[in-house]
């Protein structure tokens, strides 16, 4: 069995952040958030990392993290290219949005031949996530189905308090498979509790605060990517016309259609962690003080990457 890789997406735009959110340090040695996903990762036993970047932002990604771990982890990078779309489709005019978190996926068609995680750039996971993630990937592989994970986080200890987040909301069988993955775009914390909207606030539907959810952390073998492939284009077809300047074909989205269809199983690896992420600039002091907290208590050294 091959060794799992780690795949971290990092092509995002960081609309909401205003700026180039990944490569934000959160602490007085310079780290950012992914130099900690990564750190756990390599403990955990992932020996290789693979970036999905965009072109235009190679240079400052290296400098600020790929140099850096390079020493302790093999590196490469492949790059979210809007035009990068099947043949006979055209990027519709005044688009910049790139294509969704399935479409990132699939810019590792040719780097990635065996079983892998994939994780946001910004997002911090925790220690227990990666080694879950590990230990799933070297021990299933498939046969007559997918056998994927996914790392459930409770729905309290992903929200922000400036703001609202995107989460896929997750049905969980009483064996601990993923029954369903619904994508909700818009969840707040509110009076009433979490809740999300799907029409621009007109309407707010609550959602319990216990309720699990993906954080993009899913274990994957490469049986994905032809998936990913093959559905693109019934995605573009369907959706180009009703939002030609933003719709986005999410990783979830193709997982749910695996599901439905029987093809694959899900295994749903809960984690007790609270997760950490910049969503918006005043997200900021959070995460620090908490990376902070986890130095003191012993989890992580001062300095990561000790040379």
């Amino acid at each position: 069995m091959k060794k799992p890789a780690l795949v971290v997406m990092a092509a995002g735009m960081g609309s909401r952040y205003g700026g180039l959110k990944q490569i934000d340090p959160i602490d007085r040695e310079g780290h950012i958030i992914m130099d900690f996903s990564i750190y756990d990762a390599v403990r955990a036993g992932f020996e290789k990392v693979v970036f999905i970047i965009k072109k235009e932002n190679e240079a400052d990604f290296k400098a600020a993290i790929g140099e850096r771990i390079s020493k302790y982890v093999k590196t490469e990078y492949v790059f979210q290219d809007l035009h990068n779309i099947p043949e006979g489709y055209e990027v519709p005019e005044g688009r910049v949005k790139p294509w969704g978190t399935g479409h990132a996926v699939l810019s590792c068609l040719d780097v990635i031949d065996g079983p892998f995680a994939v994780i946001n750039a910004d997002d911090y996971y925790g220690q227990n996530a990666f080694q879950m993630a590990y230990d799933f990937l070297t021990t299933h592989q498939d046969d007559e189905k997918y056998h994927y994970m996914m790392v459930g986080y409770m729905l309290e200890n992903t929200l922000t308090e400036n703001g609202h987040v995107a989460r896929g909301v997750c049905w969980i069988d009483g064996e601990g498979y993923l029954a369903g993955i619904h994508e909700r775009t818009r969840i707040e914390k509110r009076p009433e509790g979490a809740a999300y909207t799907e029409d621009d606030g007109a309407t707010w539907h609550v959602l319990p605060q216990e309720s699990i959810v993906s954080m993009n952390l899913w274990g994957f073998t490469n049986s994905i990517l032809p998936e990913l492939t093959s559905r693109f284009t019934t995605f573009l077809d369907e959706n180009l016309p009703k939002n030609p300047l933003k719709c986005e074909y999410f990783l979830p989205f193709v997982v749910d259609e695996l599901l439905e269809e029987g093809k694959a199983d899900v295994r749903v690896l809960k984690s007790p962690d609270r997760w950490y992420g910049v969503t918006y600039k005043e997200d900021k002091e959070t995460v620090v003080n908490a990376i902070q907290r986890l130095k003191d208590s012993g989890l992580y050294p001062q300095k990561l990457w000790e040379e």
